[in-house]
C-alpha cells in the first residue's frame, strides 16, 4: 500500500495534468456558451498555477491553444497580447537591472550605506531593510535577497565571535580574581578538607556560570540573525511595491488598466505610481523595522540602539564595522563601467518621472506629441537607455602591449557595458509569458462576455460600504499569495474586480491598487516568495518564526495599503468618483 501511495505522490503533477482537464470539461459542454468556455480556460490556469503541475509559463499558453478553438478569439488577435507594451517596459526595466548587477554597483550601494548606519543592533537592523529596499526597487527582490543575506551573515559571525571573545575575557578575569582569594593559607589543620570542598564548589560554579553565559550569547545570537534574516526578505518584498518596475503585479495592474480600459489616458505611469507607492513602502517599512525589533530584539530599546557605553561593546561593534569596511575596500574605486551604468540608471529614472509628471506638461508630449500621451510611454524610455548599455564601451580602448613577436602592438576595442549571453543567463522569459499570458485572459474575458457576466452578478456589493470591499479583497489576496505566484494571482484576480467594480459604479482603481500590493504581502511561509526561500534555505528559520512574523505584517501591511487608498491615492487619482473611460456601459451617472 505504501509504495503505491508514493508513486501516487511522486507522479501527482502528471495526474493533475490529465485529471483536471477531465474534471472541468462537463462545464463548456453542459453550458455551451462562450462565457462557460472562458471561464473553464481561467479555472484551468488556476489550477494549474497553484499546483504548478506544470511550469508557470508554460499554463501562461493556453489562451493561445483554447481561445481560438473555442472560437473567443482567432489565433492573431490571441498572440498580439503576448508582447505589449507592458512586456517591454519589463524587459527593459529588467536589462538596466543587470547592468548593475553584473557590475557589482548595487553591493558597492549597500555597503557604503552600512558604513553611514553603523552596527548598533537596531540601526544595523534598520540600515540593512532600507539598503534592500531601496535596491528592490530596482532590481529583482531574489537578486537583491541573495546578494544582501551573505553581507548580513558575515557581519553577523564577527558581531557573534566579538561577543564570545569579550565574555571569555569577562570570564577569565573574574576566576583570576576568585582564585586570589581561595589562596589564603588555612591557619588550623582540620579545616583544610572543608576549603578544599569550597574551592571544588567554587569551580563548579564557574564552569556552570561560563557554560550558561555561553548558551545565553548563542541564543541571543540565533535571535538576532532570525530578525536580522526576515528584515531581508521582508524588505526586498516591500521595496519592490515603490515602482511600477519594482515588481511583476505592478505591471499586470498597469497592462490589464490598459486593455480593459482603453480610454484611461494613461493614469498608470511611473510617476503616478510612485507617488502613490513610495510613501505606503515607507510606512510599511517602518512598520516592519518596530516590529522586527519588538520581535527579535525585545524592548529594551537602549542596548538595541547601542547606548551602552562599556568598552567591550564599543570593541564588538569596532570590529563587526571593520568587516563592512574590508567588504568595501575590496571592491576598491569606482571603475569607468559603474560609472557609466549609475549615469544611465539616474537618467532613466529622470526621464520615467519627467515624461508625463501630471502637474506640468511632460517631455514626451512638448517634444514628440502634444495631443496623444499614448505614443511615447515609459517602455520607450526603458528600451532607449537598454540599447545605450549595449552601445557604450566598459573601459577605453587599449593596446596589447605583451605581444611576443614584437610586432606593432594590436588595438583591442573594449567590450560594451553588456552582452547578450549576460542578458541570456539572467533575464527570466518566463516572466514575459506569464505577462501575456494574463493580458490574453483580460482579453479572452472581455470579448467572451465572461466580465460582464461576473459584474452582474456581484451588483449586490453596492449595498456594502466602498472601504469594506477593499479591505476585504485586500485581505483575501494577501491570503490567496501566500500560496500562489504574486504574478498569477494579480492576473486571476484583477479582471475580476474591474467588472465587479464596473457593476457597482465604483472605480475600478479603488480595488485594483490595493489588491496589487496586497499580492507583494507574502510574508508567512517559506514557499510564498522567493527571497523567503533564499533566507530559509540558510537554515537558522523555522516555519512558525516565518509564520509568527508574517501574519502580524500581513495584517499591517493590509492595514497601511487602505490607509493609503483611502487619504492621498484618493485625491491622486481622483478615487472618490466613477471615471468616464470606466462607463462603458452607461449603466453608471
Amino acid at each position: 500500500m505504501a509504495p503505491c501511495w508514493q508513486m501516487l505522490l511522486a507522479c501527482r503533477k502528471y495526474l493533475i495534468a490529465v485529471l483536471v482537464p477531465l474534471l472541468l470539461i462537463p462545464l463548456p459542454l453542459a453550458l455551451p456558451t462562450k462565457e462557460a468556455q472562458c471561464g473553464f480556460v481561467i479555472i484551468l490556469m488556476a489550477l494549474f498555477w497553484c499546483t504548478e503541475a506544470l511550469p508557470l509559463a508554460v499554463t501562461a499558453l493556453f489562451p493561445v491553444l483554447l481561445f481560438p478553438m473555442m472560437n473567443i478569439m482567432d489565433s492573431t488577435t490571441v498572440c498580439r497580447e503576448y508582447l505589449k507594451d507592458t512586456n517591454m517596459l519589463f524587459i527593459g526595466g529588467l536589462l538596466m537591472a543587470i547592468a548593475i548587477e553584473h557590475w557589482n554597483l548595487h553591493k558597492r550601494v549597500a555597503l557604503r550605506v552600512l558604513l553611514i548606519t553603523g552596527v548598533r543592533p537596531a540601526l544595523l537592523l534598520m540600515g540593512f531593510m532600507a539598503v534592500t529596499a531601496f535596491l528592490s526597487m530596482w532590481i529583482s527582490n531574489t537578486a537583491t535577497t541573495a546578494m544582501m543575506v551573505p553581507i548580513a551573515q558575515a557581519v553577523l559571525d564577527q558581531l557573534h565571535k566579538s561577543e564570545m571573545e569579550s565574555s571569555a575575557a569577562d570570564q577569565a578575569s573574574e576566576n583570576i580574581n576568585k582564585a586570589f582569594e581561595l589562596q589564603e593559607e588555612p591557619t588550623k589543620p582540620d579545616i583544610s578538607k572543608e576549603t578544599e570542598e569550597k574551592g571544588g564548589s567554587h569551580v563548579l560554579t564557574v564552569e556552570e556560570d561560563s557554560k550558561r553565559n555561553e548558551n545565553l550569547l548563542e541564543e541571543k545570537h540565533k535571535q538576532f540573525s532570525k530578525g536580522m534574516s526576515l528584515c531581508i526578505c521582508y524588505s526586498a518584498s516591500i521595496g519592490g511595491i515603490a515602482t511600477l518596475t519594482g515588481t511583476t503585479p505592478n505591471l499586470v495592474l498597469q497592462g490589464q488598466v490598459n486593455e480593459l480600459f482603453p480610454g484611461n489616458g494613461n493614469i498608470i505611469n511611473f510617476a503616478s505610481w510612485f507617488s502613490f507607492a513610495f510613501p505606503t513602502m515607507i510606512m510599511l517599512l517602518i512598520l516592519a523595522w518596530i516590529w522586527l525589533q519588538i520581535l527579535y530584539l525585545g524592548f529594551n530599546f537602549r542596548n538595541n540602539f547601542g547606548c551602552a557605553t562599556n568598552a567591550s561593546a564599543k570593541m564588538k561593534e569596532k570590529q563587526a564595522y571593520d568587516t563592512i569596511k574590508e567588504e568595501s575596500k575590496k571592491l576598491g574605486s569606482m571603475k569607468f563601467a559603474e560609472i557609466a551604468v549609475l549615469i544611465l540608471f539616474i537618467l532613466l529614472v529622470l526621464l520615467w518621472f519627467t515624461r508625463e509628471p501630471g502637474f506640468i506638461p511632460g517631455w514626451a508630449t512638448v517634444l514628440f506629441n502634444k495631443n496623444d500621451t499614448s505614443y511615447v510611454t515609459d517602455a520607450t524610455v526603458a528600451i532607449f537607455i537598454s540599447v545605450l548599455l549595449f552601445i557604450i564601451p566598459a573601459n577605453m580602448p587599449n593596446s596589447d602591449g605583451d605581444n611576443p613577436t614584437g610586432n606593432k602592438a594590436k588595438i583591442r576595442a573594449p567590450p560594451a557595458l553588456l552582452d547578450w549571453k549576460v542578458v541570456h543567463k539572467k533575464m527570466p522569459w518566463n516572466i514575459v509569458l506569464l505577462l501575456g499570458g494574463g493580458f490574453a485572459l483580460a482579453k479572452g474575458s472581455e470579448e467572451s462576455g465572461l466580465s460582464s457576466w461576473l459584474g452582474s452578478q456581484l451588483t449586490p456589493l453596492e449595498n456594502i460600504p466602498h472601504p469594506a470591499i477593499a479591505m476585504v479583497l485586500s485581505l483575501l489576496v494577501a491570503t490567496f499569495t501566500e500560496c500562489t505566484s504574486n504574478v498569477a494571482t494579480t492576473t486571476l484576480f484583477l479582471p475580476i474586480l474591474a467588472s465587479m467594480a464596473e457593476a457597482i459604479c465604483l472605480n475600478p482603481l479603488y480595488v485594483m491598487l490595493p489588491c496589487t500590493l496586497s499580492a507583494s504581502l507574502a510574508f508567512m511561509l517559506p514557499v510564498a516568495t522567493p527571497p523567503n526561500a533564499i533566507v530559509f534555505s540558510y537554515g537558522q528559520l523555522k516555519v512558525i518564526d516565518m509564520a509568527k512574523a508574517g501574519f502580524m505584517l500581513n495584517i499591517l501591511g493590509v492595514l497601511t495599503i487602505n490607509l493609503a487608498i483611502n487619504t492621498w491615492a484618493s485625491s491622486l487619482f481622483q478615487l472618490q468618483t466613477f471615471p468616464s473611460w470606466a462607463n462603458k456601459t452607461g449603466i453608471c451617472p
